[in-house]
């Protein structure tokens, strides 16, 4: 189990360890292996209490603070992470082009990111085999028990590497590309949502949006990359 804390700075991690993961596309009934190097991955979603903190700038209390932020565009999520690792005296992973257009990120930098597909599904299974981590009641909230909102975070059970709501609650951005080739810029998300249905919290199922586009129940978490 890796549920060590990483307390380099004021925003707690899990520290995740090395392995590798099998990812699919049903849609194109194929499958392949992914190796994963260490890493950080936040505990929890970002809540509107951080994001808002950073990116409005003022003292005004924000409703509902310790909730997931939605709304979020796959940009919106970068931003974020550049200003969160300027304001923590980190390295910024992202370079973006004067257009917004293209995004680089750097895997070398010590600042925060957002997870590869890769790393999202590896840490959500958490040494597990199955489709989830635990029974969906207990490990999420989806469509049947969230009462159609989101719920402050960390009041279900977390997988065995102390990661809460990897499934429901809000999906999660992170960096891939879907399909180049059919959908353009669109990029992933993963873990189902409130809104959801079961079949959809799993930690092999696979969304995607435009990178423009804000979701009433898409959010994000972060990563940094250990060197």
């Amino acid at each position: 189990m890796s549920n060590i804390r990483h307390h380099d700075d004021k925003y707690p991690m899990v520290k995740i360890p090395t392995g590798e993961v099998e990812l699919r596309d049903d849609r194109k009934k194929t499958a392949w292996t992914a190796q994963v190097n260490s890493f950080l991955l936040a505990p929890l979603p970002v809540t509107k209490d951080l994001y808002f903190s950073l990116v409005q700038k003022s003292a005004e209390p924000v409703d509902e603070p310790n909730v997931p932020v939605v709304n979020v565009s796959w940009n919106d999520a970068v931003s974020f992470c550049n200003l969160l690792s300027r304001q923590s005296g980190l390295k910024e992973c992202y370079s973006v082009s004067d257009d917004g257009e293209g995004v680089v990120c750097d895997w070398e930098a010590d600042g925060y990111r957002l997870p590869t597909e890769a790393e999202w599904q590896y840490a959500c299974k958490a040494g597990t085999c199955g489709y989830r981590y635990g029974e969906l009641d207990e490990i999420a909230w989806y469509e049947e028990n969230s009462g159609g909102m989101a719920h402050e975070v960390g009041k279900k059970l977390p997988n065995a590497w102390g990661l809460y709501d990897m499934l429901g609650n809000v999906w999660e951005w992170c960096w891939d590309l879907y399909d180049v080739n059919v959908y353009g810029s669109y990029r992933l998300f993963r873990g189902g949502s409130w809104a959801e249905e079961e079949r959809g919290c799993g930690s092999t199922c696979r969304r995607r949006s435009h990178p423009t586009f804000r979701i009433d129940d898409l959010g994000f978490r972060l990563a940094r990359s250990l060197s």
